[in-house]
Formats: structure tokens, C-alpha cells, sequence
């Protein structure tokens, strides 16, 4: 399918301006987002509501959450070309490479169909010494579509996981309607960057919107890069959103901030898990621990870039040592969460606990290392997620249908 229609001067299947139903991005036709923010120009999506936004304390949270992972438009149509006018915001590191531009993927009846990207747009460059960013603006630009299947049919367009993207306005000729409710389970995920999505290709080869396809669950991910650090206001968050399946990712993030120490981080989790059962007190509850990283198995953060490196890579400042002070390490988040699990699931019997290195593990390593020794390829993204899927959503996992 043609995503590109620009290139080919009156290109046949576009049709003409006067053919063209616009139709308003409304709470009605997206999905996997807890706010919408009115700008000047249109909508944007967040993924943390505006009570919860006011109490983020750093920029790259506040980035983090605005980048619309799982977010998608879902609606149903006879249309066979459709168009949306954004404006994204995309982010750069000073030193390094620039990322790709970010994908627009388009489902037909839950089939990927069609690929997109939108060039242009602002550009967010950070400084990863000093943390200081500057946002240069750009022009609103299109993601196109056309010569989608004839009839009607469900269509989602699911926006780039890494782009923060103001909806301006959507397009087709025919008429929208909302998408049916296919009366599928809601899966309610929080973890990292690696939840967030990290180097995975495009918005649905994320491992969460893999695991959530096979899995026949509706996905909102709360993956937030350099963001999984226990914080109640996401853990509030999550109480007020509906789900019918709830897992929390956590680790990772606070060993490579090194944000606390293992006195802390005991009744951090505990009041997270606490908060998670005022509002859901008997939904499958599943703590997934981090998967492998090497470099910070055994030894504490923080992380910092290595500029003396080709490429991107990330190295653990921390000395092995400190651990007998408390300081954390993937190994002693691992055996806390167990424990922690172990101890609440007692009395809590839809409580469940999953060892991150099922899904990425030491001979996944040697076979798939870590590009910049953090974060997973796609090929891995989509180990994960199909992995993912068989532990938890099949027969005998915490959320298997019939655990319901």
C-alpha cells in the first residue's frame, strides 16, 4: 500500500479536496492515552491525566509521558484513504546519531497494512552531560494512506512510540464511526524505557503491543523511558484507570538513576502495590522484575553515556561494594520483589510475580546483545513479547482467560 501519495503528482486513489470528511480527535476514537490536552493547533495525547502531570518533578518524565506508546486512533469506516495532520516533536542526543523518524502504523481488521513516517515537525535536542534541552519548532505535517481494502472495516493508526504528537486533524472519504467494543480484556502495563518501547521498530513491534495482540487484550501502556521509579502519582494513576489486568515492570530505572537505597525501596513497593489494590483489590496483578543487563546486575548505578564509544553505549559508575550499604543492583531488586510477592501473595491469591530474565535472559544475551548495553533491538522486542504472552496470557498464566 502506497503511505507516500506526495511523490506521485495527482496520484489516482487520492481523492480530490471537496471528497475529504474531516472528524474530530476525540476521546470517542483514541485509545491507550488517560488525557487529551487542547492546543492551538488540535489535541495531544497524554498518558498520565493533568493532576498527575503537575506533580512531575523532571523534564524527561513530563517528555516520557507525552510520547504516545500504544496510543492509537480506532474507529470504523468504508473509507480507503485516510490522512493525519501532526505535529510531532522529535527528540535528539547531542553526539549521537539521529534516531529514525518516527512510524505510523495502520491496522486493517487487526492486520498491519500500511507504514508511515512524518518528516519535519520540532525537534527536542538534550544533552545527555548536562540534561539541558532546547526545542527548535517545525512545520505540522501528514501521514497518508490509500488504497486500504474496499468495505467496511476496523482501522487503527497507531501513533510513533518515541514521538510526541500533536493530532491536528483526520481525514478520509467516508464517513468514521467509533469502533465497535469487541469486549476485549483491558491490559494496564507500567515499566521503562524498555516498556516504553526503546529501539523496537515501530509503535505495534513494541513487546507490550505484541504480548497484547496475542494475548487478544486492549494494551495501555504507562512505559515511561528513564520513568519507572515508584512514583505515587502513577501509582494513583493507575487505581482510577479501568483495567481488568494490571502489571507493574519495575527495577531498572532505579538502579540507573540510583534513586534510593534497599530500606527505601522495600516500602516503596509495598505502597505502590497498596495504592494499585485501593482501586483494583482483586484484578490479576502481576510484578515483573528486570530483565538482564549485564552491566547492572552486580553493580549499582548511576548509568552515564560513554562517550569514548563508536556508538551510543551506557556504563554503570557505581562500585560492586556499595551493595553491603544498600545501594541497588538488578540481583537485589530480583530477590526483593520475590519476597515482597511471596509475602502479599499470602493474602492476596491474584498477586503474581514473573523474573524478568524469562523473557531476556543470559542466552538471549549471546545471541542478542544489547545495542548500547540497555536497551533491546526489535528482534528482541519481539522475543519478549511473544514470550510474554505464552507465560502470563497462556493456559495456567495470571492471565489466562479462564483465570478471570
Amino acid at each position: 500500500m502506497n503511505s507516500q501519495l506526495d511523490d506521485v503528482p495527482d496520484h489516482p486513489a487520492r481523492p480530490s479536496v471537496t471528497d475529504w470528511i474531516t472528524t474530530p480527535v476525540g476521546p470517542g476514537i483514541l485509545r491507550g492515552a488517560l488525557d487529551l490536552e487542547r492546543t492551538a493547533q488540535g489535541v495531544l495525547p497524554h498518558r498520565l491525566p493533568a493532576w498527575a502531570r503537575r506533580q512531575i518533578p523532571d523534564e524527561q518524565l513530563a517528555m516520557a509521558e507525552a510520547q504516545p506508546s500504544g496510543v492509537r486512533l480506532a474507529f470504523r469506516t468504508r473509507a480507503t484513504a485516510v490522512e493525519l495532520d501532526v505535529l510531532p516533536t522529535k527528540t535528539v542526543y547531542r553526539g549521537a546519531p539521529p534516531p529514525p523518524e518516527g512510524v505510523y502504523d495502520l491496522l486493517v481488521d487487526g492486520r498491519l497494512t500500511g507504514r508511515a513516517s512524518v518528516a519535519g515537525g520540532n525537534v527536542r535536542t538534550i544533552d545527555m552531560a548536562t540534561g539541558s534541552a532546547d526545542v527548535r519548532p517545525g512545520p505540522a505535517g501528514t501521514a497518508r494512506f490509500a488504497a486500504l481494502p474496499a468495505g467496511e472495516k476496523d482501522v487503527e493508526i497507531w501513533l510513533p512510540h518515541r514521538e510526541v504528537t500533536e493530532l491536528i486533524a483526520l481525514r478520509t472519504d467516508a464517513p468514521v464511526e467509533v469502533a465497535p467494543d469487541h469486549g476485549r480484556r483491558v491490559w494496564l502495563h507500567h515499566g521503562s524505557s524498555i516498556s516504553h518501547g526503546s529501539n523496537a521498530e515501530s509503535p505495534t513491534t513494541t513487546w507490550p503491543a505484541l504480548a497484547a495482540v496475542a494475548g487478544g487484550v486492549e494494551l495501555i501502556n504507562l512505559g515511561f523511558g528513564g520513568g519507572a521509579l515508584l512514583d505515587p502519582f502513577t501509582a494513583r494513576a493507575m487505581r482510577d484507570t479501568p483495567a481488568d489486568l494490571i502489571s507493574v515492570k519495575i527495577g531498572i530505572n532505579l538502579v540507573n538513576t540510583d534513586l534510593m537505597r534497599l530500606r527505601a525501596f522495600f516500602p516503596a513497593v509495598h505502597g505502590f502495590l497498596d495504592t494499585l489494590r485501593e482501586g483494583h483489590p482483586s484484578t490479576p496483578l502481576l510484578v515483573v522484575s528486570p530483565i538482564l543487563c549485564p552491566i547492572q546486575e552486580d553493580t549499582p548505578g548511576p548509568l552515564a553515556p560513554d562517550f569514548d564509544a563508536p556508538t551510543l553505549r551506557f556504563r554503570a559508575l557505581g562500585d560492586p561494594a556499595d551493595r553491603a550499604g544498600g545501594r541497588l543492583t538488578l540481583t537485589v531488586i530480583r530477590d526483593a520483589l520475590s519476597r515482597i510477592v511471596a509475602q502479599r501473595a499470602a493474602d492476596d491469591p491474584n498477586l503474581h510475580y514473573l523474573d524478568g530474565r524469562t523473557l531476556y535472559g543470559d542466552e538471549d544475551f549471546v545471541e542478542l546483545p544489547l545495542p548500547d548495553q540497555v536497551h533491546p533491538d526489535s528482534a528482541t522486542h519481539r522475543r519478549m513479547g511473544g514470550r510474554f504472552a505464552a507465560s502470563v496470557f497462556g493456559e495456567g498464566g495470571p492471565f489466562a482467560a479462564s483465570a478471570d
